[in-house]
């Protein structure tokens, strides 16, 4: 992505230097990270009792050496590149509506954090939370992506921005707020459906995002949108479950499938068109 001496959003709150507070002991490692491969892309749908009954410990992070620290801030400086491109394109299509746009803030940490949809360690991972309006993302991540993960490239960390956006969005619109009245009424297994509706909803918009983001500034190099795109596969229900060594549950699927999250995704960046992202009323989705 071409983002080196582009505009950066001022709507960041830098909170690497404090501590986030405690996290409730809980699951240990294991559960840690069966918890990060299913919600590390939760957005509106973090559970902050989940995150205390999987999340442990409340140590502060490990000293970061000086190369560790500039890397981080070069990391810190793409993802406000990012938020900025999402500002310009989400005011630019809003304005076109006739509706205004609410920046939402990114809130960079490390290690643990405390929101208004509690408290959070950096392995719930990038998330948004409909409380308070924010983006959560411990930069860590970065470096999740690309080893655990299998998702190599600076792309897909924008993907995971414009993805929590889109969830801003969803907050935004009352998407979110209908969505999560649901809980109370159905069955969790009823409930999934709708919890995968809206994720794939926010990978359709982070695909729109794209698209006018590169008419717009012309951010695009050679092969980002695959690199979205293996990063959409590679953070898919199945595959996540195929590689937690249990067999894929469908009626346990929150995120969508691999093919799913790379079809939304495909179809945001080809159409632009904020009108055909309905996943609540897409056929196969029913």
């Amino acid at each position: 992505m071409k983002w080196i001496g582009r505009r950066e959003s001022g709507n960041v709150e830098d909170r690497r230097g404090m501590s986030g507070g405690k996290v409730a002991a809980g699951g240990g490692v294991i559960g840690v990270l069966i918890y990060l491969v299913y919600t590390f892309m939760s957005g509106g749908q973090v559970d902050p009792s989940q995150m205390q009954r999987q999340l442990g410990g409340g140590d502060a992070p490990a000293q970061m050496s000086a190369e560790e620290q500039q890397e981080d801030e070069q990391r810190a400086k793409f993802v406000k590149v990012v938020l900025a491109d999402t500002e310009d394109v989400w005011n630019k299509l809003f304005q076109q509506q006739g509706q205004n746009y609410q920046d939402p803030v990114l809130v960079l940490f490390r290690g643990q954090v405390e929101s208004a949809c509690g408290y959070a360690s950096s392995a719930s991972g990038p998330f948004y939370c409909p409380g308070d309006n924010k983006l959560y993302i411990d930069l860590s991540f970065y470096e999740d992506l690309q080893h655990k993960l299998n998702a190599p490239g600076d792309f897909p960390m924008a993907y995971v921005v414009a993805h929590e956006v889109g969830h801003h969005i969803q907050n935004l619109n009352g998407t979110a707020a209908k969505v999560n009245r649901m809980r109370q009424q159905l069955s969790e297994k009823e409930f999934n459906k709708y919890s995968v509706m809206m994720e794939l909803q926010a990978d359709f918009l982070a695909g729109v995002w794209a698209h006018h983001a590169q008419q717009m500034n012309a951010i695009l190099e050679p092969g980002d949108i695959e690199e979205a795109l293996n990063a959409a596969s590679a953070i898919g229900d199945d595959r996540l479950q195929q590689q937690s060594g249990g067999r894929v549950v469908p009626d346990a699927f929150t995120h969508g499938t691999s093919a799913q999250r790379m079809y939304w995704f495909k179809k945001g960046y080809e159409t632009g068109d904020m009108r055909q992202g309905d996943t609540f009323n897409a056929p196969d989705l029913r």
